[in-house]
């Protein structure tokens, strides 16, 4: 599948992810396997409802997701951070 990193992604990911090597390391292998196989019950890929409905998440830690969406066969990816970063709560 082919992807692409939205400006806001890019910038939650230099702010909340790039600093911790632990999470690049993580995030890097999971996105990977996203990209292999978006249907990987490693990554926990979900649909999200609410403000976010239309968006799709996968873990990359147990608290750290990555928010996307597909348009035209493309995964858009539009935020990375933990739990309550990207959900808002």
């Amino acid at each position: 599948m082919k992807t692409f990193f939205t400006k806001d992604f890019k910038k939650a990911y230099a702010k909340r992810i790039s600093h911790r090597r632990n999470l690049v390391a993580r995030f890097e292998e999971r996105y990977d396997l996203f990209v292999e196989d978006q249907r990987n019950p490693i990554l926990e890929d979900h649909a999200l409802s609410g403000k976010l409905e239309g968006f799709r998440a996968f873990s990359i830690t147990g608290d750290t997701r990555a928010v996307y969406f597909i348009h035209d066969n493309i995964a858009y990816f539009v935020d990375i951070g933990t739990h309550n970063q990207v959900y808002g709560k």
